[in-house]
């Protein structure tokens, strides 16, 4: 038997590591941006996967080789409905993490809430939670979207909660306070041409093989038993198979995150109560149909099938000095 004459890379990055089934499709955000500032504000939004289209613009970036030149950029539309903010939860931080301290709800809540969760509230929570207030280390709002808004066929509506900017908690919960039970668009809390983190399920593609699944290369086709699979699964010693070995299993339905993705198009389809048909293809996105009402162009993919619930949040990383305003010459579709 001979042996490997030269080494070769792994196959497979291991930051990806459990490639396993998402819990849910919703994704989680874990991690929130820390803005400075004395004025309080949502650092999120969520929406829904439309489908794909192109942006013609003038680049913009300085000290680029294509800087003034046109850019032709493939851009992903994502319909934005109204996300309405139904309660407040607040987080005490001790030598074991966090721990909520209470919840409050607002009164109105929309109907299709009750497919859900059941929410029963006393009727003084308000003034339990304004009195518990000074021990929480932080707010969170409890927001609601429906996909029934965008034209969805699904009643539940998802259910999720978004860090809120301010100096302390107690900032943090009138904030909270004020918007409670109201309505929030995107254009309250993303501008027009800044970067933003885009959290999603991708499409899911079932078991999959180490040729597919990591990019192992195939043995000759008169290697002894199997083609389609890797060469060894390590040494004699130690007895385990260790995990960095390729093997076959789940592909795709995992949580992704991408980061700066740039907001091309912050609009809505109805105008001077007309319709506008540009962002909007011949008979509709496939597998989404026609985005109505508020919708964000946002530069690149983003993860996911059409329909698929995106999470959007403020940058984390290299935040910019300034946000521009895109220079956007045409909107291709198909």
């Amino acid at each position: 038997m001979g042996h490997r004459k030269y080494s070769a890379p792994r196959r497979g990055s291991i930051a990806f590591r459990p490639r396993a089934r998402a819990r849910s499709l919703e994704a989680r955000v874990r991690t929130w941006p820390e803005i400075a500032g004395e004025k309080s504000s949502l650092l999120g939004f969520a929406g829904f996967k439309a489908g794909s289209i192109h942006v013609l613009t003038i680049d913009d970036r300085e000290k680029t080789p294509n800087f003034g030149k046109q850019l032709l950029n493939a851009a992903t539309v994502i319909a934005t409905p109204p996300m309405k903010i139904i309660g407040a939860r607040a987080y005490k931080t001790d030598l074991y993490g966090q721990h909520a301290i209470f919840d409050v709800y607002a009164k109105d809540l929309p109907k299709e809430m009750s497919r859900r969760v059941d929410i029963k509230q006393a009727d003084d929570a308000m003034a339990k939670a304004e009195a518990k207030v000074a021990q929480a280390s932080s707010v969170m709002a409890i927001a609601a979207v429906s996909p029934s808004a965008v034209g969805i066929s699904q009643k539940k509506p998802f259910v999720f909660e978004l860090a809120v900017s301010g100096k302390d908690a107690k900032a943090q919960f009138e904030y909270v306070k004020s918007i409670l039970g109201k309505e929030m668009k995107a254009s309250d809390i993303f501008q027009n041409g800044q970067n933003i983190d885009v959290f999603g399920i991708t499409r899911g593609k079932g078991v999959e093989g180490p040729i597919t699944r990591f990019g192992v290369k195939r043995k000759q086709h008169k290697s002894r038993k199997s083609v389609r699979a890797v060469g060894t699964l390590g040494p004699i010693s130690p007895a385990v198979v260790m995990y960095t070995v390729a093997r076959q299993g789940q592909r795709g339905f995992h949580q992704r995150t991408e980061y700066n993705k740039r907001i091309l198009i912050m609009s809505n389809t109805e105008k001077d109560g007309q319709q506008q048909s540009s962002i909007n293809p011949t008979g509709g996105f496939k597998h989404f149909g026609l985005v109505k009402g508020d919708y964000i162009v946002v530069r690149g993919s983003v993860p996911g099938v059409p329909k698929r619930l995106i999470k959007m949040r403020h940058p984390i990383r290299n935040l910019p000095k300034k946000v521009q305003e895109p220079k956007v010459l045409e909107v291709v579709v198909q």
